[in-house]
């Protein structure tokens, strides 16, 4: 059984729930664990068509001291990691570290999305309009951006490391299993594996167009060959979202040669098992 999730939203974003709220949903899950990792404000000129940065930016160390306040409260009945999720944006590495800083976090979850400053899990007609060497040409950049995201050395675990396949998985599956989507992939993972970091297991996908679990099959055996732990998280934005589908997320983990996840707090890295 799993028993963490540490992947979270609140409403000082775009979810649709406090964090009280996402507390409580946890609670009701009989979940030990869970890691709020709001996101955090982008730069200047990273924004999709429609954005909540404005929110963003005036929220974010109010939701700091809110998830704070809740550890507090709530230490006797569910351990709270307070942290973010941080968009890797190689132009912008030095302003992502002193907002990490100034945020003093215990927990950092890495993710990529945007493409240049194309935030490309916006909507299906980006995709629709690419040919096939496009969309390969976008999938090359994205697990570029995943190895550098790994070598940058602030993050502890890997958001939905092919959410690339979002808008487009029947594409993406054919590039994946090229020779060139397989190097790209390889070389992403092993720049993981070398900076010590974790790659989330995520039942997000489910909900989403792609309709699979984040990562699929083939780099879940990839992951495995290079010993790289994991964690688990829903992406939830939404209190019925907290530890979405979690028994089939156990699953797929154990039949890929998983047996426990890790957890970062401000103790440090534990294992979990599942």
């Amino acid at each position: 059984m799993i028993i963490s999730d540490l992947h979270l939203h609140t409403s000082h974003s775009h979810g649709r729930h406090s964090a009280r709220a996402m507390v409580e949903a946890v609670l009701a899950k009989d979940l030990s664990i869970m890691a709020f990792t709001e996101h955090a404000p982008r730069p200047d000129g990273y924004i999709y068509p429609e954005d909540y940065q404005d929110k963003l930016e005036r929220e974010f160390m109010i939701y700091c001291d809110e998830v704070r306040s809740l550890r507090e409260e709530f230490a006797d009945r569910v351990e709270i990691i307070l942290g973010a999720e941080v968009d890797f944006i190689p132009d912008a590495a030095e302003q992502m570290r002193s907002l990490l800083q100034s945020a003093k976090l215990d927990y950092v979850l890495g993710g990529v999305h945007f493409i240049g400053t194309w935030g490309f899990d916006f909507t299906l007609q980006d995709w629709k309009i690419l040919d096939d060497e496009e969309c390969f040409s976008k999938y090359r950049a994205y697990y570029g951006i995943i190895r550098k995201m790994a070598e940058f050395g602030v993050f502890k675990t890997a958001a939905h490391v092919d959410l690339v396949k979002l808008f487009s998985i029947e594409r993406y599956r054919v590039w994946e299993a090229t020779s060139e989507g397989e190097a790209a992939v390889a070389d992403a993972l092993d720049a993981l594996a070398e900076a010590g970091m974790a790659m989330e297991v995520s039942s997000a996908g489910l909900r989403k167009p792609c309709k699979e679990i984040y990562p699929g099959p083939r780099i879940m055996r990839m992951a495995r060959e290079r010993d790289l732990e994991i964690t688990f998280g829903s992406d939830a934005h939404a209190r019925e979202q907290v530890g979405w589908a979690f028994d089939n997320l156990a699953s797929y983990a154990a039949e890929h040669g998983f047996d426990h996840s890790v957890c970062f707090s401000r103790q440090g890295k534990r294992c979990l098992e599942f």
